[in-house]
């Protein structure tokens, strides 16, 4: 007996996204250094064969690429794994951040990635991109928030980057229409009133499912889907603060300059004092190989 078919991949939910926004405006293009099988892009380079981009094994040139697109008026998507994009990070400074021209990064592979072990861990990009000025981080909680989130970048007039996970999505009904999120705001996705939960990407299904935990215990958790490292929601995380008296931050990605870092940097500059914040995330150390799930 042949078992039902899973929820989408994430890689192909971002392609089939990016294929339906080509459709209707032909500025956007996809680059690629090397990795369309990876990327998923393979089908999308047999629709639109003069706007996807094949540069070789050389993100450098990539990004240069897509920032010269980008101050002709095209609207260049370059999809490179979150651990490849390491090596192309002065031209992301100097080629895209600093000129602040519209390139969006799709950031495949962010997170753990399993047994292709420590080389392709995807854990630095959050940090290594919140802290150039003018770029926008995010990250989906599921495949519909994807889509919206890829939209959301095209459309910003500005570096974007969208980190997304290896593997299947959560099975979510996925919008016929696709609607841009207003940049840098959060949802609120469960109240409560004793902790907040504060969580990025794939990690607000885990926290939703430790919320549900706690509240066995009677302890009344919020769960925040930060969306947007970068800008910050600093309203909701100001008010989340002030009501539950604690925070817990949880990410697939390094601590040291990651999201969590950021809450207690932002903490730190309201003035907001004596609310303790436990970061949740990878440690000071290379990831070895594994699966995801251990």
């Amino acid at each position: 007996m042949k078992k039902a078919p899973g929820p989408p991949g994430y890689s192909k939910v971002f392609v089939e996204t990016l294929a339906k926004l080509s459709r209707r405006d032909e500025k956007i293009v996809a680059i690629s250094a090397a990795m369309l099988e990876g990327t998923a892009l393979v089908n999308y380079q047999k629709e639109f064969t003069d706007r996807c981009f094949d540069v070789g094994m050389c993100e450098q040139h990539a990004v240069t690429f897509a920032a010269g697109l980008a101050l002709r008026g095209m609207k260049p998507v370059a999809a490179i794994y979150s651990t490849f994009l390491q090596r192309a990070y002065d031209q992301i400074i100097h080629d895209v951040c600093l000129t602040n021209v519209p390139v969006t990064f799709a950031l495949d592979r962010s997170g753990l990635v399993g047994d292709d072990g420590p080389t392709h861990q995807g854990a630095f990009d959050i940090a290594y991109l919140r802290c150039l000025p003018n770029m926008v981080v995010m990250s989906p909680k599921d495949e519909n928030e994807l889509q919206r989130m890829t939209l959301t970048a095209i459309e910003y007039p500005g570096p974007a980057a969208v980190r997304f996970p290896r593997g299947s999505g959560e099975g979510v009904p996925m919008d016929e229409e696709i609607e841009p999120l207003p940049i840098g705001k959060a949802e609120l996705v469960r109240e409560g009133e004793d902790v907040a939960l504060i969580a990025l990407g794939p990690m607000v299904g885990l926290s939703m499912e430790s919320a549900e935990q706690l509240a066995e215990l009677r302890i009344q958790a919020a769960v925040l889907n930060l969306r947007f490292v970068k800008p910050l929601d600093g309203d909701i995380v100001a008010d989340l603060a002030r009501r539950c008296g604690r925070i817990v931050t949880i990410e697939e990605g390094t601590r040291m300059g990651g999201m969590g870092s950021a809450i207690l940097e932002f903490l730190a500059e309201r003035g907001i004092t004596g609310v303790p914040v436990t970061r949740l995330g990878f440690p000071d150390r290379f990831i070895e190989h594994g699966s995801p799930q251990h």
